[in-house]
């Protein structure tokens, strides 16, 4: 545990691309799926290639990029299954540089019919490596639990991106978190480590935000990104259009903030 939670720079992804990134908490409602959506987005705007893997049956990242159910054929099910390659699943979404591999309800099912499937850890990093050297960033969405969707996502990655609300009992899971992604890099995958964990949902109103801030730096050190995504109405409203913050409001705090946070996730290994 103490490897993956190291202050020292991470030889293996130093300055090194592809970066496979997996999004990851166990709690829900703390900001995965925006990370996600709106780093992946910022990243594309600098002119990098960057795929989103939508692995959460909610299917919410697929939708917050103005991709809707039922416009295409094929979806990450269907890659994890065997009935569709990676590449046929994949969509170029109308903003430059940025792709998905969408998701639907049916993925849910997934973890039930892989079960007795060999190898059953490896079948989202086998389906990446298909594609991987046609992008510069990887980003997976996981589901909020820690199941053979998650797993199967840690296994794919190089490293894990941890969002953590401001709020009360911010910390509550991550815990188990880290045990889950401690026995993916001791079992299934050695190269996996904690990269960053980004603080979202920050309300500079209270107290209480910012005691969590100084807390989680106190105990992970320079594993916290140094940019605060801050609270935000109009953040929220962003995927009901299907839009990226930065695209549906790009002066407000939050995209100027997202667009800082992906600078600094560009740089760090």
């Amino acid at each position: 545990m103490e490897d993956l939670l190291s202050n020292k720079r991470h030889p293996s992804s130093l300055n090194k691309l592809p970066r496979v990134i997996t999004v990851a908490n166990q709690k829900g409602g703390v900001g995965k799926t925006t990370t996600v959506v709106n780093v992946a987005t910022c990243l594309a705007e600098t002119g990098k290639n960057v795929l989103i893997v939508d692995f959460d049956p909610q299917a919410n990242a697929t939708s917050a990029v103005g991709i809707e159910p039922g416009t295409f054929n094929q979806s990450i099910y269907e890659v994890i299954l065997g009935q569709a390659s990676m590449s046929d699943s994949i969509i170029e979404t109308k903003w430059k540089g940025l792709s998905i591999a969408p998701a639907t309800i049916d993925l849910s099912g997934a973890e039930i019919e892989l079960v007795s499937a060999f190898n059953r850890e490896r079948y989202l990093k086998t389906a990446i490596a298909d594609i991987i050297d046609d992008y510069d960033y990887v980003f997976i969405d996981c589901p909020p639990s820690i199941g053979l969707l998650t797993v199967n996502a840690l296994t794919a990655a190089d490293e894990v991106l941890v969002p953590i609300q401001c709020e009360y009992l911010a910390l509550e899971g991550l815990g188990q978190l880290i045990n889950n992604v401690d026995k993916v890099k001791t079992h299934l995958n050695e190269d996996l480590h904690i990269s960053m964990i980004a603080l979202v949902m920050f309300d500079g109103r209270t107290k209480l935000a910012s005691q969590v801030v100084q807390e989680v730096r106190d105990h992970f050190g320079n594993k916290v990104c140094n940019q605060v995504i801050p609270r935000s109405v109009r953040l929220s409203e962003a995927p009901s259009y299907g839009q990226p913050i930065i695209y549906f409001d790009p002066k407000s705090r939050a995209s100027l903030a997202y667009r800082a946070l992906a600078k600094e996730i560009s740089s760090v290994a």
